[in-house]
């Protein structure tokens, strides 16, 4: 399980995370001048900002790898809940009921065996015999 979301919305997680946490660390940054903690605390909203704007600038970096990821991605209709969404490489899941999906059948997730009865599984195979005769 590598994955509990698509990879588009996992991306986008990300940016979000690094957007509001360089945000944060610039208003927590900000408490040296509002406090007047003197020179420690200009220092200490100095480098708050530093790193709060690094922060968002590669924030912005990873929004537009995914943006332009998912323009090149391709659209199925998920067979679970028949929405379309988007898959990005060789297996992905749903967007909105996380199913993993592939496009290659090599990868597409195997059902469990142990829910076939063996009579289920050849009683299609005989009916398909008797009707194409």
């Amino acid at each position: 399980m590598r994955f509990k979301s698509s990879k588009a919305n996992e991306f986008r997680l990300w940016g979000l995370l690094l957007t509001m946490g360089g945000m944060l660390l610039m208003i927590l940054g900000l408490a040296g001048i509002v406090f007047e903690w003197g020179a420690v605390g200009r220092m200490i909203a100095a480098v708050g900002m530093v790193i709060g704007a690094i922060l968002m600038l590669v924030s912005m970096g990873i929004y537009f790898a995914a943006g332009m990821m998912s323009t090149s991605a391709v659209v199925v209709v998920c067979p679970e809940c028949a929405k379309p969404t988007k898959i990005i490489g060789k297996t992905d899941r749903c967007m909105f009921c996380k199913t993993i999906l592939s496009v290659d059948p090599a990868h597409a997730p195997q059902e469990d065996a142990q829910h076939v009865h063996p009579a289920e599984e050849a009683k299609p195979a005989q009916e398909g015999a008797t009707t194409s005769s």
